[in-house]
């Protein structure tokens, strides 16, 4: 029968043999040159001498390899004979036998990130003939996916020092992502503060909702934005939206914008750039635009599948903190409020069901949906809403609250 191997045996499987190879290398660095003989033999005892040093260089093979067994067997030691970069070599294998010991493998900083940490290439989703079938997901069965144990970027097990993305399983040192350069000093500084914590932090390829888009998909949005004269990368005022927005409506419904609608697009500016600096940032209005387009061409039952454990995790504990009876059925109106309830991911606190703790948001849709509260009808407010119906529904939103952006990136439910 054969053996398994958790992932984390696997790893120090390989760290181990490494630092053996290490060591052997080390301790062929430290073997003295053979001496050179200073004197050639006379002709009349070349005979002898020749059988003398055959003999004396088998012996010295086999004191070699015996050496060479006994260094492989054990950590390396220093040689007296051996250089100063020879002996720094040598004491940065010891400390990592050490670290084995310790049970923290290698650490990130330790590392030779020349030529190793490349940025990663993203390879955009395909759909599958599948893709707009019904998915059955259950209530009462919690998935409760767990953490990786090695660092995404540079597949290195370490004990601590580990952040993990609050929406896949992925974890990263702060170190790697340092040397790919995908985080500013302010967002790794970010992440340290809010990825052990409720909040949690999302990593880049969860923050980048735009990553969520096929080729086609993409090739359509791109083309939209060349046509405008978009240029990727920069920042966005107010007239440069409203011009972006009455482009669109010309080319898909061929009518200008009302004054009610640009009121909205002034609203939905207000709500990309909460922090008042007059602009948006191209990541904000990307993610904004990237959501609009799922919205438009992909399914409920295709978003749903979009979901990771974890999210699907996080919906069932809000549905049933909403479900008091445990019958299966929640109201509409308790449907909308755990819908807005996912946008409370730049708070301190845990996530509820809430509204008032998300007034800051402000109206970002048609209508406010304070304004239109009174308008909605009672019996609305009152349908039942299945487990299955409140996953369909939730979906959108629940991948727009992905980013690590306090902006929101899409209209909130009526």
């Amino acid at each position: 029968m054969g053996v398994l191997m958790s992932k984390k045996q696997q790893v120090e499987k390989v760290q181990k043999c490494n630092a053996v190879v290490s060591a052997f290398q080390a301790g062929i660095k430290d073997r003295p040159p053979a001496p050179k003989p200073t004197e050639a033999p006379e002709e009349g005892d070349k005979t002898q001498q020749t059988q003398a040093n055959n003999s004396g260089e088998e012996k010295k093979t086999e004191e070699h390899a015996e050496q060479q067994e006994a260094d492989q067997s054990a950590a390396p030691s220093t040689s007296q004979q051996c250089s100063l970069p020879g002996r720094e070599e040598c004491k940065v294998n010891q400390e990592a036998w050490s670290r084995l010991r310790d049970g923290k493998g290698v650490e990130p900083e330790d590392l030779d990130k020349s030529h190793q940490l490349t940025p990663p290439a993203f390879v955009r989703p395909k759909r599958e003939a599948d893709d707009d079938q019904p998915v059955e997901i259950e209530l009462g069965i919690r998935e409760q996916p767990s953490s990786e144990e090695m660092c995404d970027v540079c597949e290195v097990w370490t004990a601590d020092d580990l952040y993990p993305c609050r929406i896949c399983t992925r974890v990263f040192h702060d170190g790697c992502l340092r040397e790919l350069g995908y985080l500013s000093t302010e967002a790794l500084q970010e992440m340290r503060d809010t990825a052990h914590t409720v909040t949690g932090w999302s990593c880049y390829y969860c923050d980048n909702l735009n990553l969520l888009l096929t080729e086609e998909e993409m090739y359509s949005l791109m083309e939209t934005f060349k046509q405008c004269k978009i240029i990727p990368e920069s920042c966005l005022v107010s007239d440069e939206l409203l011009q972006y927005r009455h482009f669109v409506s010309k080319q898909q419904f061929d009518k200008d914008l009302t004054d009610e609608q640009e009121e909205e697009v002034l609203a939905q500016f207000s709500a990309l750039d909460p922090e008042k600096k007059g602009h948006i940032e191209w990541s904000d209005f990307l993610y904004f635009e990237s959501l609009a387009v799922l919205r438009k061409l992909r399914t409920e039952n295709s978003l749903v599948r979009l979901l990771t454990g974890k999210e699907r995790d996080k919906a069932r504990s809000v549905f049933q903190s909403l479900d008091l009876d445990k019958d299966g059925v929640i109201t509409r109106a308790e449907c909308r409020q755990a819908q807005q309830s996912w946008f409370q991911k730049g708070t301190k606190d845990s996530q509820s069901c809430n509204v008032s703790s998300i007034s800051h948001v402000g109206p970002i849709c048609e209508s406010s949906p304070a304004s239109s509260g009174s308008d909605r009808s009672k019996t609305d407010d009152s349908r039942p809403v299945t487990w299955a119906d409140f996953l369909k529904d939730s979906a959108i939103y629940i991948l727009a609250a992905r980013p690590n952006s306090s902006a929101m990136h899409i209209r909130m439910p009526l």
